[in-house]
């Protein structure tokens, strides 16, 4: 019996032990989508920034075109 007691508790402890490991990769995974997300983000923000800068120039060079005929 005392085996048997002690063959238990070592399995649920075991798998306590594989939940947490499971818990701890799916939120690792989680947080590696949420950082794929972000980098995506970001690029799509600085194409837009390097588009309105360009739009900002020509228009600056237009003007100063204009200014000089």
């Amino acid at each position: 019996m005392k085996g048997f007691v002690i063959a238990f508790v070592i399995a649920v402890l075991a798998g306590c032990g594989v939940e947490t490991a499971t818990t701890a990769a799916t939120g690792a995974a989680i947080k590696a989508k949420e950082v794929e997300e972000a980098k995506k983000t970001q690029d799509r923000t600085r194409q837009k920034i390097d588009q309105t800068m360009d739009q900002m120039q020509q228009r600056s060079q237009q003007a100063d075109d204009a200014a000089q005929r």
